[in-house]
Protein backbone atom coordinates (compact mmCIF):
# COMPACT_ATOMS: atom_id res chain seq x y z
CA UNK A 1 0.00 0.00 0.00
CA UNK A 2 1.35 3.33 -0.74
CA UNK A 3 1.84 6.42 1.58
CA UNK A 4 -0.76 8.51 -0.55
CA UNK A 5 -3.27 5.38 0.06
CA UNK A 6 -2.06 5.26 3.80
CA UNK A 7 -3.13 9.33 4.41
CA UNK A 8 -6.08 9.09 2.18
CA UNK A 9 -7.51 6.08 4.33
CA UNK A 10 -6.15 7.84 8.09
CA UNK A 11 -8.03 11.42 6.28
CA UNK A 12 -11.39 9.75 5.03
CA UNK A 13 -11.96 8.01 8.69
CA UNK A 14 -15.03 9.66 10.28
CA UNK A 15 -14.61 11.29 13.75
CA UNK A 16 -16.73 10.65 17.09
CA UNK A 17 -17.29 14.73 16.75
CA UNK A 18 -21.00 14.28 14.87
CA UNK A 19 -19.19 12.03 12.75
CA UNK A 20 -17.07 13.90 10.38
CA UNK A 21 -14.30 12.90 8.33
CA UNK A 22 -11.07 14.09 9.95
CA UNK A 23 -10.50 16.15 6.74
CA UNK A 24 -13.59 18.02 7.24
CA UNK A 25 -12.61 18.62 10.51
CA UNK A 26 -9.28 20.23 10.22
CA UNK A 27 -10.80 22.51 7.35
CA UNK A 28 -13.45 24.02 9.35
CA UNK A 29 -10.66 24.46 12.30
CA UNK A 30 -8.93 26.33 9.55
CA UNK A 31 -11.04 27.97 8.47
CA UNK A 32 -12.09 29.54 11.79
CA UNK A 33 -9.23 30.13 12.80
CA UNK A 34 -8.76 32.52 9.48
CA UNK A 35 -12.18 34.11 10.27
CA UNK A 36 -10.82 35.17 14.14
CA UNK A 37 -7.81 36.79 12.61
CA UNK A 38 -9.24 38.51 10.20
CA UNK A 39 -12.05 39.80 13.04
CA UNK A 40 -9.41 40.62 15.31
CA UNK A 41 -7.51 42.80 12.61
CA UNK A 42 -10.50 44.60 11.64
CA UNK A 43 -10.89 45.36 15.12
CA UNK A 44 -7.61 46.85 15.61
CA UNK A 45 -7.88 48.82 12.27
CA UNK A 46 -11.51 50.48 13.97
CA UNK A 47 -9.78 51.78 16.71
CA UNK A 48 -6.91 53.38 15.27
CA UNK A 49 -9.39 55.03 13.33
CA UNK A 50 -10.97 56.53 16.51
CA UNK A 51 -7.70 57.91 17.75
CA UNK A 52 -6.36 59.40 14.66
CA UNK A 53 -7.69 63.19 14.59
CA UNK A 54 -9.37 64.26 11.01
CA UNK A 55 -8.94 67.84 9.56
CA UNK A 56 -11.32 70.10 10.10
CA UNK A 57 -12.72 70.20 7.11
CA UNK A 58 -13.64 66.94 7.02
CA UNK A 59 -15.95 66.68 10.42
CA UNK A 60 -18.86 67.91 8.83
CA UNK A 61 -18.45 65.70 5.90
CA UNK A 62 -17.90 62.48 7.66
CA UNK A 63 -20.89 62.94 9.99
CA UNK A 64 -18.92 63.89 13.01
CA UNK A 65 -21.58 67.00 13.26
CA UNK A 66 -24.28 66.86 12.61
CA UNK A 67 -26.40 68.02 15.22
CA UNK A 68 -26.12 69.88 19.05
CA UNK A 69 -26.60 66.87 20.74
CA UNK A 70 -24.24 64.45 18.95
CA UNK A 71 -21.30 66.46 18.68
CA UNK A 72 -18.46 64.56 21.11
CA UNK A 73 -15.01 64.48 18.95
CA UNK A 74 -12.16 64.18 20.61
CA UNK A 75 -8.83 66.31 21.09
CA UNK A 76 -5.66 66.46 19.17
CA UNK A 77 -2.70 65.57 21.94
CA UNK A 78 -1.36 69.20 21.89
CA UNK A 79 -3.80 69.74 24.42
CA UNK A 80 -2.85 67.75 27.89
CA UNK A 81 -4.94 69.15 30.05
CA UNK A 82 -8.29 69.43 28.41
CA UNK A 83 -10.48 66.65 29.81
CA UNK A 84 -13.16 64.62 27.45
CA UNK A 85 -16.21 66.66 28.27
CA UNK A 86 -17.26 69.71 29.93
CA UNK A 87 -20.84 70.53 30.24
CA UNK A 88 -23.14 73.51 31.75
CA UNK A 89 -26.12 74.04 32.50
CA UNK A 90 -28.51 73.21 29.77
CA UNK A 91 -26.01 72.31 26.86
CA UNK A 92 -22.51 70.52 26.65
CA UNK A 93 -19.43 72.68 26.31
CA UNK A 94 -17.80 70.35 23.41
CA UNK A 95 -14.41 69.56 22.48
CA UNK A 96 -13.29 70.30 19.03
CA UNK A 97 -11.30 67.54 16.45
CA UNK A 98 -9.17 69.81 14.47
CA UNK A 99 -5.89 68.09 12.88
CA UNK A 100 -2.97 71.17 12.17
CA UNK A 101 0.43 71.65 11.35
CA UNK A 102 3.33 71.34 14.28
CA UNK A 103 4.59 74.63 15.53
CA UNK A 104 7.46 75.83 18.21
CA UNK A 105 6.39 77.67 21.75
CA UNK A 106 5.26 81.45 21.82
CA UNK A 107 3.82 83.84 24.50
CA UNK A 108 -0.06 84.49 24.41
CA UNK A 109 -1.46 86.85 21.74
CA UNK A 110 -2.33 89.96 22.94
CA UNK A 111 -5.60 91.77 21.25
CA UNK A 112 -5.08 95.41 22.04
CA UNK A 113 -8.32 96.67 20.29
CA UNK A 114 -8.44 100.29 19.94
CA UNK A 115 -12.05 101.77 19.69
CA UNK A 116 -14.96 102.44 16.83
CA UNK A 117 -14.38 105.69 15.12
CA UNK A 118 -18.31 105.16 14.65
CA UNK A 119 -17.80 105.08 11.08
CA UNK A 120 -20.70 102.89 9.08
CA UNK A 121 -19.37 99.99 7.60
CA UNK A 122 -18.38 100.40 4.05
CA UNK A 123 -20.07 97.55 1.52
CA UNK A 124 -17.01 95.24 0.15
CA UNK A 125 -19.07 92.88 -1.88
CA UNK A 126 -18.08 89.52 -0.94
CA UNK A 127 -21.26 86.55 -2.18
CA UNK A 128 -23.19 85.34 0.56
CA UNK A 129 -21.65 83.28 3.69
CA UNK A 130 -21.93 79.39 3.33
CA UNK A 131 -24.40 77.58 5.38
CA UNK A 132 -23.27 77.24 9.05
CA UNK A 133 -22.55 73.91 10.54
CA UNK A 134 -25.58 72.95 12.61
CA UNK A 135 -25.28 73.09 16.55
CA UNK A 136 -21.90 74.44 16.04
CA UNK A 137 -19.61 78.08 15.03
CA UNK A 138 -18.81 78.26 11.37
CA UNK A 139 -15.36 77.53 9.68
CA UNK A 140 -14.44 80.07 7.92
CA UNK A 141 -12.66 79.60 4.38
CA UNK A 142 -9.35 82.02 3.97
CA UNK A 143 -11.36 83.60 0.93
CA UNK A 144 -14.20 84.80 3.25
CA UNK A 145 -11.33 86.00 5.82
CA UNK A 146 -9.73 88.29 3.02
CA UNK A 147 -13.09 89.83 1.55
CA UNK A 148 -14.10 90.46 5.04
CA UNK A 149 -10.65 92.25 6.43
CA UNK A 150 -9.84 93.41 2.71
CA UNK A 151 -7.03 91.51 2.28
CA UNK A 152 -5.79 91.62 5.61
CA UNK A 153 -5.12 95.18 5.14
CA UNK A 154 -3.31 97.98 7.31
CA UNK A 155 -6.39 99.59 6.97
CA UNK A 156 -8.01 96.77 8.45
CA UNK A 157 -5.65 96.56 11.93
CA UNK A 158 -7.51 97.08 15.28
CA UNK A 159 -4.98 96.08 17.45
CA UNK A 160 -1.20 94.68 16.66
CA UNK A 161 0.92 92.51 19.65
CA UNK A 162 4.15 91.28 18.67
CA UNK A 163 2.73 87.75 18.40
CA UNK A 164 -0.48 88.34 16.12
CA UNK A 165 -2.88 91.09 14.63
CA UNK A 166 -6.63 92.39 15.07
CA UNK A 167 -8.47 92.94 12.32
CA UNK A 168 -11.98 94.67 12.14
CA UNK A 169 -13.76 92.72 8.92
CA UNK A 170 -17.43 93.15 7.19
CA UNK A 171 -19.03 89.33 6.12
CA UNK A 172 -20.91 89.10 3.48
CA UNK A 173 -23.97 89.07 5.23
CA UNK A 174 -23.14 92.67 6.73
CA UNK A 175 -21.74 91.06 10.11
CA UNK A 176 -19.21 93.05 11.63
CA UNK A 177 -16.37 90.89 12.95
CA UNK A 178 -12.77 91.06 15.02
CA UNK A 179 -10.90 88.43 13.03
CA UNK A 180 -7.66 87.24 15.71
CA UNK A 181 -4.76 86.09 12.76
CA UNK A 182 -1.89 83.98 14.95
CA UNK A 183 1.20 84.22 14.09
CA UNK A 184 1.19 80.48 13.03
CA UNK A 185 5.31 79.97 13.97
CA UNK A 186 5.38 78.38 17.02
CA UNK A 187 3.69 75.82 19.06
CA UNK A 188 2.10 78.05 21.20
CA UNK A 189 0.13 79.58 18.79
CA UNK A 190 -1.06 76.14 18.12
CA UNK A 191 -2.24 75.74 21.25
CA UNK A 192 -4.16 78.88 22.06
CA UNK A 193 -6.05 78.39 18.44
CA UNK A 194 -7.33 74.67 19.71
CA UNK A 195 -7.96 75.74 23.24
CA UNK A 196 -9.92 78.98 22.29
CA UNK A 197 -12.04 77.32 19.88
CA UNK A 198 -13.18 74.49 22.07
CA UNK A 199 -12.86 76.45 25.61
CA UNK A 200 -14.85 79.61 24.19
CA UNK A 201 -16.52 77.89 20.95
CA UNK A 202 -19.69 76.33 22.91
CA UNK A 203 -19.44 79.09 26.23
CA UNK A 204 -22.47 81.89 25.87
CA UNK A 205 -22.77 84.23 28.90
CA UNK A 206 -23.31 88.16 27.71
CA UNK A 207 -19.85 88.91 29.62
CA UNK A 208 -17.60 86.75 27.67
CA UNK A 209 -16.88 87.51 23.98
CA UNK A 210 -18.23 85.21 21.80
CA UNK A 211 -16.59 82.88 19.08
CA UNK A 212 -18.09 83.02 16.02
CA UNK A 213 -16.17 80.86 14.28
CA UNK A 214 -12.51 79.91 12.85
CA UNK A 215 -10.27 79.54 10.07
CA UNK A 216 -7.43 77.13 9.98
CA UNK A 217 -6.23 76.75 6.13
CA UNK A 218 -2.84 75.76 5.59
CA UNK A 219 -0.52 77.99 7.73
CA UNK A 220 -2.93 80.58 8.52
CA UNK A 221 -4.48 80.00 12.68
CA UNK A 222 -7.45 82.60 12.63
CA UNK A 223 -10.16 82.96 15.18
CA UNK A 224 -13.23 85.08 14.00
CA UNK A 225 -14.99 87.04 16.86
CA UNK A 226 -18.35 89.29 17.49
CA UNK A 227 -16.89 93.23 17.14
CA UNK A 228 -16.79 94.37 20.39
CA UNK A 229 -17.54 98.38 19.79
CA UNK A 230 -15.74 100.13 22.11
CA UNK A 231 -12.38 98.23 22.05
CA UNK A 232 -10.91 96.97 25.16
CA UNK A 233 -10.51 98.48 29.05
CA UNK A 234 -7.00 99.32 28.99
CA UNK A 235 -7.23 101.78 26.87
CA UNK A 236 -9.92 103.79 28.56
CA UNK A 237 -8.00 103.87 31.73
CA UNK A 238 -4.09 104.26 30.32
CA UNK A 239 -4.12 106.37 27.01
CA UNK A 240 -5.29 109.89 26.40
CA UNK A 241 -8.90 109.80 26.22
CA UNK A 242 -9.39 113.87 27.88
CA UNK A 243 -9.54 115.31 31.09
CA UNK A 244 -12.36 113.89 31.62
CA UNK A 245 -12.42 109.90 31.53
CA UNK A 246 -16.28 108.71 30.15
CA UNK A 247 -15.87 106.36 32.46
CA UNK A 248 -18.37 107.34 35.30
CA UNK A 249 -17.99 105.29 38.57
CA UNK A 250 -21.65 103.63 37.37
CA UNK A 251 -19.90 102.76 34.34
CA UNK A 252 -16.59 101.52 36.49
CA UNK A 253 -18.22 99.77 39.28
CA UNK A 254 -20.61 97.70 36.17
CA UNK A 255 -17.74 96.48 34.47
CA UNK A 256 -16.28 95.25 37.75
CA UNK A 257 -19.82 93.54 38.44
CA UNK A 258 -20.12 92.04 34.95
CA UNK A 259 -16.17 90.89 34.55
CA UNK A 260 -16.88 89.29 38.24
CA UNK A 261 -20.05 87.65 36.74
CA UNK A 262 -18.47 86.52 33.50
CA UNK A 263 -15.61 84.48 35.84
CA UNK A 264 -18.28 82.97 38.52
CA UNK A 265 -19.31 81.47 35.37
CA UNK A 266 -17.02 80.44 34.15
CA UNK A 267 -15.73 78.99 37.45
CA UNK A 268 -19.21 77.61 39.06
CA UNK A 269 -21.14 77.24 36.06
CA UNK A 270 -18.81 74.25 34.43
CA UNK A 271 -17.62 71.25 35.16
CA UNK A 272 -14.96 71.01 34.60
CA UNK A 273 -14.28 74.89 35.72
CA UNK A 274 -12.54 77.13 33.66
CA UNK A 275 -9.12 79.20 34.33
CA UNK A 276 -8.79 81.90 31.92
CA UNK A 277 -4.92 82.35 33.29
CA UNK A 278 -4.81 85.73 31.87
CA UNK A 279 -7.23 88.31 33.55
CA UNK A 280 -6.06 91.72 32.61
CA UNK A 281 -7.89 94.95 31.34
CA UNK A 282 -6.66 94.67 28.00
CA UNK A 283 -8.44 91.32 27.57
CA UNK A 284 -11.67 92.75 29.26
CA UNK A 285 -13.69 94.49 26.08
CA UNK A 286 -16.86 96.90 25.88
CA UNK A 287 -19.10 96.95 24.16
CA UNK A 288 -21.36 100.31 23.03
CA UNK A 289 -23.07 100.02 26.37
CA UNK A 290 -20.15 99.61 28.20
CA UNK A 291 -20.69 96.50 29.59
CA UNK A 292 -18.01 94.14 29.96
CA UNK A 293 -16.63 90.87 28.13
CA UNK A 294 -13.96 88.79 29.04
CA UNK A 295 -11.98 87.91 25.95
CA UNK A 296 -8.53 85.99 25.07
CA UNK A 297 -8.81 82.46 25.77
CA UNK A 298 -6.04 81.03 24.67
CA UNK A 299 -4.43 80.43 27.98
CA UNK A 300 -7.08 78.86 29.65
CA UNK A 301 -7.20 75.69 31.40
CA UNK A 302 -9.61 73.15 33.01
CA UNK A 303 -10.03 71.80 36.22
CA UNK A 304 -12.31 68.84 37.18
CA UNK A 305 -14.03 69.22 40.40
CA UNK A 306 -12.06 66.47 42.43
CA UNK A 307 -8.96 68.44 42.03
CA UNK A 308 -7.77 71.63 43.91
CA UNK A 309 -5.53 72.29 41.17
CA UNK A 310 -3.37 71.59 38.20
CA UNK A 311 0.30 72.40 37.67
CA UNK A 312 1.45 74.09 34.82
CA UNK A 313 3.88 76.24 33.50
CA UNK A 314 3.85 79.74 34.70
CA UNK A 315 2.08 82.47 32.20
CA UNK A 316 0.50 85.66 32.33
CA UNK A 317 1.00 89.31 32.73
CA UNK A 318 3.74 90.64 35.03
CA UNK A 319 1.67 92.38 37.99
CA UNK A 320 -0.96 90.25 37.35
CA UNK A 321 -0.10 86.73 38.46
CA UNK A 322 -0.77 85.30 41.68
CA UNK A 323 2.34 84.82 44.04
CA UNK A 324 1.65 81.32 44.69
CA UNK A 325 1.42 80.98 41.10
CA UNK A 326 4.53 82.33 40.26
CA UNK A 327 6.69 80.58 42.89
CA UNK A 328 4.83 77.06 42.69
CA UNK A 329 3.33 76.63 39.23
CA UNK A 330 -0.06 75.01 40.79
CA UNK A 331 -2.96 76.88 38.96
CA UNK A 332 -6.43 77.40 40.58
CA UNK A 333 -9.43 79.55 40.45
CA UNK A 334 -7.94 82.00 42.68
CA UNK A 335 -5.19 82.62 40.77
CA UNK A 336 -8.26 84.33 38.66
CA UNK A 337 -9.34 85.94 41.33
CA UNK A 338 -6.07 87.29 42.16
CA UNK A 339 -5.64 88.87 39.00
CA UNK A 340 -9.45 90.24 38.94
CA UNK A 341 -8.55 92.17 42.30
CA UNK A 342 -5.60 93.53 40.45
CA UNK A 343 -8.17 94.74 37.77
CA UNK A 344 -10.35 96.42 40.35
CA UNK A 345 -7.84 98.36 42.08
CA UNK A 346 -6.99 99.49 38.46
CA UNK A 347 -10.28 100.64 37.61
CA UNK A 348 -10.40 102.42 40.78
CA UNK A 349 -7.04 104.28 40.50
CA UNK A 350 -6.52 104.23 36.78
CA UNK A 351 -3.67 103.69 37.42
CA UNK A 352 -1.01 100.77 35.61
CA UNK A 353 -0.16 97.22 37.97
CA UNK A 354 3.44 98.15 36.95
CA UNK A 355 4.21 101.46 36.08
CA UNK A 356 8.12 102.76 36.47
CA UNK A 357 7.56 106.28 35.73
CA UNK A 358 6.11 106.30 38.97
CA UNK A 359 7.65 107.70 42.32
CA UNK A 360 9.33 105.08 44.50
CA UNK A 361 6.77 103.33 46.41
CA UNK A 362 4.29 103.80 43.58
CA UNK A 363 5.86 101.72 40.83
CA UNK A 364 3.97 98.71 42.34
CA UNK A 365 0.03 99.09 42.35
CA UNK A 366 -0.63 96.60 44.95
CA UNK A 367 1.49 97.95 47.11
CA UNK A 368 1.03 101.15 47.00
CA UNK A 369 -3.27 100.81 47.18
CA UNK A 370 -2.72 99.20 50.49
CA UNK A 371 -0.54 101.83 51.95
CA UNK A 372 -3.29 104.44 51.07
CA UNK A 373 -5.78 102.30 52.02
CA UNK A 374 -4.28 101.50 55.68
CA UNK A 375 -3.75 105.25 55.75
CA UNK A 376 -7.35 106.01 55.32
CA UNK A 377 -6.82 107.96 52.68
CA UNK A 378 -9.85 106.44 50.57
CA UNK A 379 -10.45 109.63 48.08
CA UNK A 380 -6.79 109.90 47.13
CA UNK A 381 -7.26 106.06 45.76
CA UNK A 382 -9.45 107.26 42.80
CA UNK A 383 -8.51 108.37 39.61
CA UNK A 384 -8.64 111.80 39.36
CA UNK A 385 -10.20 111.81 35.80
CA UNK A 386 -13.42 110.77 37.55
CA UNK A 387 -16.06 113.30 36.89
CA UNK A 388 -18.12 112.45 40.31
CA UNK A 389 -16.94 110.75 43.33
CA UNK A 390 -18.75 107.81 44.82
CA UNK A 391 -20.57 107.74 47.92
CA UNK A 392 -17.70 106.46 51.08
CA UNK A 393 -19.43 103.58 52.00
CA UNK A 394 -19.63 101.95 48.85
CA UNK A 395 -16.16 103.08 47.85
CA UNK A 396 -14.91 101.28 50.63
CA UNK A 397 -16.60 98.01 50.28
CA UNK A 398 -15.27 97.93 46.56
CA UNK A 399 -11.94 98.49 47.96
CA UNK A 400 -11.84 95.65 50.55
CA UNK A 401 -13.55 93.52 47.86
CA UNK A 402 -10.52 94.56 45.63
CA UNK A 403 -8.13 93.72 48.96
CA UNK A 404 -9.44 90.75 50.12
CA UNK A 405 -8.86 89.23 46.37
CA UNK A 406 -5.22 89.91 46.52
CA UNK A 407 -4.83 88.42 49.91
CA UNK A 408 -1.51 86.41 49.83
CA UNK A 409 -2.90 83.49 51.07
CA UNK A 410 -5.12 82.26 48.47
CA UNK A 411 -7.41 80.44 50.76
CA UNK A 412 -8.83 83.31 52.27
CA UNK A 413 -9.59 85.15 49.12
CA UNK A 414 -13.74 85.12 48.53
CA UNK A 415 -14.86 83.37 45.73
CA UNK A 416 -16.27 84.83 42.76
CA UNK A 417 -19.47 84.53 43.69
CA UNK A 418 -19.12 85.82 46.91
CA UNK A 419 -17.45 88.85 45.32
CA UNK A 420 -20.33 89.30 43.37
CA UNK A 421 -22.58 89.52 46.50
CA UNK A 422 -20.46 91.93 47.88
CA UNK A 423 -20.32 94.19 44.43
CA UNK A 424 -24.10 94.24 44.56
CA UNK A 425 -23.97 95.53 47.91
CA UNK A 426 -21.90 98.29 47.10
CA UNK A 427 -24.14 98.91 44.55
CA UNK A 428 -27.41 99.64 47.04
CA UNK A 429 -25.15 101.39 49.16
CA UNK A 430 -24.03 104.14 46.21
CA UNK A 431 -27.67 104.18 45.34
CA UNK A 432 -28.28 105.29 48.67
CA UNK A 433 -25.66 107.34 49.78
CA UNK A 434 -24.82 111.00 48.87
CA UNK A 435 -21.23 111.18 47.10
CA UNK A 436 -17.80 112.29 48.83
Amino acid sequence: MSILSIIHNKFSKKTTILGLRLWILIAISVGAIIALILFLCCLCRRRCRRKSPKPVHSLKSSGLIHNHESLTPAFTKEIEDIVPEVTAPNHRLHEVQIKVDKAEDRELLDSDRMPSSGESPASIGAGPPPPPIQGWMRRYTLREIEVATKGLSDESVIGKRGYGTVYRGLLGDNTIVAVKNLFNDSGQAEKEFQVEVAVIGRVKHKNLVRLLGYCAEGAYRMLVYEYVENGNLDYWLHRDVGLISPLTWNIRMDIILGTAKGLAYLHDSLEPKVIHRDIKSSNILLDRQWKPKVSDFGLAKLLCSENTHVTTRVMGTDGYVAPEYTWTGMLNEMCDVYSFGIVVMEIISGRLPVDNSRLKGQVNLIDWFKKMVENQNFTEVVDPELSEMPALKALKQVLLVALLCVDPNASERPKMRHVIRMLEAANQLDRHEKPI
